[in-house]
């Protein structure tokens, strides 16, 4: 058992930009580079084992033949999480994504609960998220029509170290200057409300899912999601900080400025996203060389590896289920 570093696909959505590949080290030839899909067994974007013995073999394929690296609290055998870098250089659509139950329903995939964290925003960035007052089909289907959707959304300023927990049926948008590392059930469903009046590369309005959206969208008053203090806890050599935890996932931030040591257990995997500097993984195999990593990249680590230590100058998102 060893840790796999993880090759992402990418996704060159017309609002996107380069930073991925500037600033996080993703030698991927798409422009623009909108999202790298880090750590996925989604047909629509897997990732790729980079190292070791499954060196080249989709994720997908490696949790395929073990299942034991999941974890035994996942009982269908299935790795529950995508997880992504984003980087908006342009509004997203106005979108909302729809219930495990409804999505299984009719589109056979899973629904789609997800969290941002900022990595970094543009001053004055905002993004949606719900709506400002309640509404109707009615009302929306007029305001789409138009074009005045805007007075209805709930706009949220963001700065660099918020997170934001976006339950299935939210309406949201992530808006320009945003750079975000998102968690969220593997699903690849998004009902878009409205673009923008946009055009694709050939010219074409990309579609909208009006009908549906309407059918799993929240039409409610959205929750105030302004940013309240998080606890930090500090140890000799990093801090954690427990971001979202939900069914699906549970996502804590570690800052190392020396050492951290955790545990990977037989119930979960963990996956490691570097967000910023480098450092190593070392276990407690002694036939297992430490696994170096720095920004930009994401380690899967199977249930069950045991004993960790991270030692180096990072900080890094961890997830598990």
């Amino acid at each position: 058992m060893e840790i796999m570093k993880l090759l992402p696909t990418g996704k060159d959505y017309l609002w996107g930009g380069t930073r991925l590949r500037e600033e996080y080290g993703k030698k991927i030839d798409l422009t623009p580079l909108a999202e790298t899909w880090e750590c996925s067994v989604h047909p629509d974007g897997p990732s790729y084992i980079a190292n070791g013995e499954f060196k080249g073999l989709e994720l997908a394929e490696v949790l395929k033949r073990h299942p034991e690296y999941i974890g035994t609290k996942v009982e269908d055998g299935k790795l529950p999480v995508l997880v992504k870098f984003i980087d908006a250089k342009k509004d997203l659509s106005v979108q909302v994504h729809p219930s495990d139950a409804y999505a299984r329903e009719h589109e056979g995939d899973n629904g789609k609960t997800e969290m941002w964290y900022v990595i970094d925003a543009e001053e004055s960035a905002h993004l949606i998220y719900g709506f400002q007052h309640e509404v109707t089909e009615e009302i929306l289907r007029k305001a789409v029509e138009t074009g005045t959707l805007d007075k209805h959304l709930q706009k949220v300023e963001v700065h660099k170290g918020d997170t934001y927990f976006v339950p299935a049926g939210t309406v949201h948008g992530i808006g320009k200057g945003i750079l975000v590392a998102e968690i969220q059930e593997s699903s690849n469903v998004t009902y878009r409300v409205y673009d923008y009046n946009r055009v694709d590369k050939n010219g074409k309005k990309r579609e909208l899912h009006f009908d549906k959206a309407v059918q799993v969208m929240d039409m409610s008053v959205a929750p105030d999601v302004s940013q309240k203090p998080r606890m930090v806890k500090h140890y000799p050599g990093c801090s954690r900080e427990i971001l979202c935890r939900c069914k699906y996932f549970e996502t804590e931030k570690i800052r190392v400025t020396k050492g951290f040591a955790f545990s990977v257990m037989d119930t979960s995997f963990q996956v490691l996203m570097c967000l910023d500097g480098y450092g190593e993984v070392q276990t407690m195999d002694a036939d297992q060389k430490p696994m170096r990593f720095s920004k930009g990249e994401t380690l899967f680590l199977p249930a069950g590896l045991g004993r960790c230590l991270i030692i180096g100058e990072t900080e890094l998102l961890k997830i598990r289920c």
